[in-house]
């Protein structure tokens, strides 16, 4: 996929059907993207149906603006800002939320982004271009320490600290301002890479989640999505990294867990806590046609959930 390409939504119709759609339901689509997922859930509404759609990304709003529909409104905010999202639309309680996470396929493929080391580019990996510190300001104040936790919290190199020394040293002598100096500098500190990944990989991936705080976003967001939801509402989380899927797990797996208390407490059974969701069914993975059509979906877990 090039810039200027069609975008693909991953399990797009898996994730759409998870929801259980009620034609006159209301949704929250809290990662719009280039709206996929969104124009499948309004092809399923009726008239009374309300889709509020989300995404921190500039680029994304203003593709959002050619769906003209009443019954469909684009805010723009990250998804961890969804409770003030969902009360500024006027909504109390919905059928379902859907989450999309991580870095989309438009954003990789527009060299000018600074997300991807395959373009020599400005170093700024913002979703939103609009506010906040760039990859580049924040390499060129960090300090080696912090570097070095970013770089193995969420890249998981283990060559993180040599990266951190050679950026703090390289610096001194020039600021580190586009992808292709900083995949310069990782690609030098990394001894050895398994086969086919290129050295700066791990790198540009921690870099852009600390930038955008994309573990911290997800941790809100989910227990926003769960005070959101009616009962019987849907969850749908679709992520592409085992550390995102792995928040996503261990929330749904707690809240669909009673809360342990101490034993031989004089409670009846009705006074027990109860859980807040139910697991409904396994992860979902793409099919081996999807994966062949869009090798970017190899990595996406789905998991599902519902409000009880």
């Amino acid at each position: 996929m090039t810039k200027g390409g069609a975008h693909v939504t991953v399990l797009l119709d898996e994730a759409v059907e998870s929801l259980a759609i009620k034609a006159d339901g209301v949704y929250v689509d809290a990662t719009f993207g280039r709206g996929g997922h969104s124009r499948r859930i309004l092809s399923v509404l009726n008239e009374r149906g309300r889709l509020v759609a989300l995404d921190r990304d500039p680029q994304a709003i203003a593709a959002g603006e050619a769906i003209d529909d009443s019954r469909f409104l684009l805010v723009h905010r990250a998804f961890g800002e969804l409770a003030e999202a969902a009360q500024e639309a006027g909504i109390s309680g919905v059928d379902g939320v859907l989450f999309d996470v991580g870095v989309s396929s438009p954003q990789i493929d527009d060299g000018e982004r600074g997300f991807s080391f395959r373009y020599d580019a400005p170093l700024d990996m913002r979703m939103d271009t609009t506010q906040g510190e760039t990859a580049a300001e924040w390499l060129a104040r960090a300090e080696v320490r912090d570097i070095t936790e970013v770089i193995r919290n969420y890249g998981e190199e283990r060559f993180a600290f040599q990266i951190a020394k050679k950026v703090v040293a390289a610096r001194v002598e020039q600021p580190i301002v586009t992808t292709g100096q900083f995949a310069a500098l990782v690609r030098e500190a990394v001894r050895t890479r398994e086969p086919g990944q290129d050295p700066a990989t791990r790198s540009f991936q921690a870099l852009r989640i600390h930038i955008n705080q994309e573990l911290r976003q997800l941790e809100i967001a989910l227990p926003q999505a769960l005070d959101l939801l009616k009962p019987g509402g849907r969850l749908a989380v679709i992520s592409f990294h085992s550390l995102e899927d792995r928040i996503v797990k261990n929330f749904m797996r707690a809240q669909a867990t009673p809360d342990a208390l101490p034993k031989n407490l004089p409670l009846r059974a009705d006074q027990l806590p109860k859980p807040k969701l139910r697991l409904v069914g396994k992860a979902i993975k793409p099919s081996a046609a999807e994966i062949e059509a869009n090798p970017r979906a190899r990595s996406a877990v789905m998991r599902v959930a519902e409000k009880l």
